[in-house]
């Protein structure tokens, strides 16, 4: 059976094999599952895992914060592993896959561009950590200049694509592991501002359980969205060989250093030190040095956020206003907005904007996820495989429109404390099992009419998914 070419346009990757526009062909899905996960780590070392971490301790309890972490690496690796083994499989990233997966191309450029804008929030957020660490050893220098040096710093880094990110990752992982041991063992040597075990501290008035947990949880929610979806840009160079174990690694792996390691590390750092902003405390461990180490991770970390905004919002104006100036420009425009966002002082709304991210994100990867086991393998309504070419699609498709607009409408609401507090600690998660529902109940009402146009008769038997 003959290969289909599966673009409209040509892709223009300007020698860094992006593919922002279109599947990975299967001769350049090349990378080891090795190479991928070690990308992925930049965004699992990040030290905002650290600042939620010691956020839930001092604020709700250890033993709530440490609860919530379990249910975060259960749910965002099912759903990680999931959605590595699509992009895997297909050969695209979730922008792509949601064209085929519920949403047509109009549909999916929507979600990609609210997509791009979490990316450069994300940014944003992780560098002012930077910034706060950096200007604490130095505070002779204004914060309005660290923010536009290390927010300008990340944009050459991102220069040539997925090969200069594995790079970067590579040498920067050992010197991040070594930075981690130090501190962890500089906080051994420091006197704990409290005197019984981490994981038994509890503020006055608070209880394990209860209201408490279910505001670790919804803290959780917000950056629980992100990194199932963020590994699709990655997964989708995969080596088809290396599937079984690669999904796993790229999938699930990264939850657990995110939320287990890193997260349990910070609830660990704010006990011990009565300190929530690792900005503070890594430097006050490590002095410069600390000062070093977290400008590594945030450079890590941003890196892989630029990457991604980049692939997102160059995906969104191809689409609707057929404006394809290449990634790079992109990796400018996401660049420039972050550090906007941090002049304009985006770390004082956190609860906020994790709390409507994790609502939109959540529910984004629910529909995915839905769509490809239940609508796809189990109902087989519509394609077995999933469609990119605009014009064997349609514009819109009812499905994952409609169940993402009510659902993250709802749970919006509920986000809002309209309907009391145990919804809207969980709203996120309300929200993602309300669009599972809507994806199934709309793809049997429309009996997969929107999908596709007309299904291609030359599709090779390992592009399909279902």
């Amino acid at each position: 059976m003959r290969s289909v070419d599966y673009t409209d346009h040509e892709v223009e990757d300007n020698g860094s094999d992006d593919y922002s526009l279109d599947r990975v062909p299967r001769d350049k899905r090349n990378m080891g599952w090795l190479s991928i996960t070690n990308i992925t780590f930049g965004i699992a070392t990040a030290i905002f895992y650290f600042q939620m971490g010691s956020v839930m301790a001092l604020q709700f309890g250890a033993i709530n914060a440490i609860i919530s972490a379990i249910y975060a690496i259960i749910v965002a690796g099912i759903l990680g592993t999931f959605i590595a083994y699509l992009s895997a499989k297909s050969g695209m990233n979730v922008n792509l896959l949601s064209r085929g997966g519920g949403f047509g191309y109009i549909g999916a450029s929507l979600t990609s561009f609210i997509y791009a804008t979490n990316f450069i929030m994300y940014c944003a957020l992780e560098g002012m950590i930077l910034v706060t660490a950096v200007h604490e050893f130095f505070p002779v220098i204004p914060q309005w200049a660290l923010i536009i040096f290390f927010g300008s710093i990340v944009i050459p880094l991102n220069w040539f694509g997925i090969k200069q990110l594995d790079k970067l990752q590579k040498w920067s992982l050992p010197l991040f592991f070594i930075f981690l041991i130090a501190a962890i063992v500089m906080a051994t040597r420091t006197p704990s501002v409290y005197e019984g075990s981490f994981w038994s501290y509890m503020p006055e008035g608070v209880q394990i359980g209860g209201t408490a947990l279910l505001l670790c949880i919804g803290m959780q929610h917000g950056i629980m969205g992100l990194t199932p979806l963020l590994a699709s840009d990655y997964a989708r160079f995969l080596k088809p060989k290396d599937m079984k174990i690669g999904i796993f690694a790229i999938g699930f792996v990264p939850q657990i250093f995110c939320f287990g390691v890193m997260g349990g590390l910070g609830i660990w750092f704010g006990v011990r030190l009565g300190e929530p902003n690792p900005g503070v405390y890594i430097v006050l461990l490590l002095g410069i040095w600390g000062a070093l180490f977290t400008m590594i991770t945030q450079v890590r970390i941003n890196i892989t956020n630029i990457y991604s905004g980049s692939l997102s919002l160059s995906n969104f104006f191809e689409n609707i206003f057929k404006f394809k100036p290449g990634r790079r420009f992109w990796v400018v425009v996401t660049g420039v907005a972050s550090i906007i966002l941090m002049l304009g002082g985006i770390v004082n709304h956190l609860e906020t904007v994790m709390t409507f991210q994790g609502v939109f994100l959540l529910t984004w990867a629910a529909i995915l996820v839905t769509d490809a086991v239940f609508v796809k393998r189990i109902l087989k309504i519509g394609p077995g495989y999933y469609e990119s070419r605009q014009r064997n699609l349609y514009k819109w498709n009812p499905v994952g429109v409609v169940s993402l607009i009510v659902a993250s409408g709802l749970g919006t609401i509920a986000a809002l404390g309209f309907l009391g507090t145990f919804l809207q600690s969980t709203a996120a998660f309300l929200s993602a099992i309300l669009a599972s529902i809507l994806t199934v109940v709309l793809a049997i009402a429309t009996k997969g009419k929107y999908y596709i146009k007309a299904e291609d008769r030359h599709i090779e038997r390992e592009d399909y998914i279902a």
